[in-house]
């Protein structure tokens, strides 16, 4: 599992942002804050089942460090696993968008 956070508003990585990955009942499998390029090395160690989770980017707490307003004080993904193999969920965040797609 990995992910990346990229704040187009700067055309930086998102550093400093808390990100959760948990099952869809709320039982938390990892979580962690993204480095100087975004991304979360720990991740790399969490294995998922098949089954369906949500990854929750604090964009609330990221914008207030950084001294903007956002629009969303969280995203939050919904996914689904269904093979044992690597899932990549990148975001791309600015203070009223953001867009994913399944990374490789």
């Amino acid at each position: 599992m990995s992910t990346h956070v990229l704040d187009a508003a700067d055309g930086t990585p998102a550093v400093g942002m808390a990100v959760t990955i948990a099952e869809l009942d709320g039982t938390r499998v990892a979580a962690g804050i993204t480095n100087d390029d975004g991304r979360i090395p720990e991740f790399a160690d969490v294995r998922l089942q098949a089954g369906n989770y949500r990854i929750v980017f604090d964009t609330g707490g990221y914008f207030e460090t950084m001294g903007r307003q956002g629009f969303y004080p969280e995203v939050t993904i919904t996914f689904s696993v269904a093979a044992s193999e690597h899932y990549h969920v990148p975001l791309l965040l600015s203070p009223y968008a953001y867009s994913t797609y399944r990374g490789s």
